[in-house]
């Protein structure tokens, strides 16, 4: 379920709240009690976990160095030094 951030614009409180997205938005401020409570937009937090992602899988290997002589095939040839 997405974790969404509410703040209410009468006494200022602000509040993670984990609801489905089908659940409908808060109004009512748990702090002061006013109809003021609105969701703010704000960025997605999430982390790919398991195999296969370049986190976990391509991140510490060392780059493949090309040979001499397959260079001259190479589509990047004229890059190398």
């Amino acid at each position: 379920m997405p974790i969404y951030e509410y703040r209410c614009s009468s006494c200022g409180a602000q509040k993670d709240v984990m609801q489905k997205i089908s659940d409908a938005p808060l109004t009512k401020c748990p702090e002061c009690g006013q109809e003021a409570f609105a969701k703010q937009i704000s960025a997605a937090g999430f982390q790919l976990k398991g195999s296969g992602y370049y986190a976990t899988d391509f991140k510490n290997k060392p780059a493949v160095q090309c040979e001499p002589s397959a260079c001259s095939a190479c589509p990047a040839a004229g890059t190398h030094s």
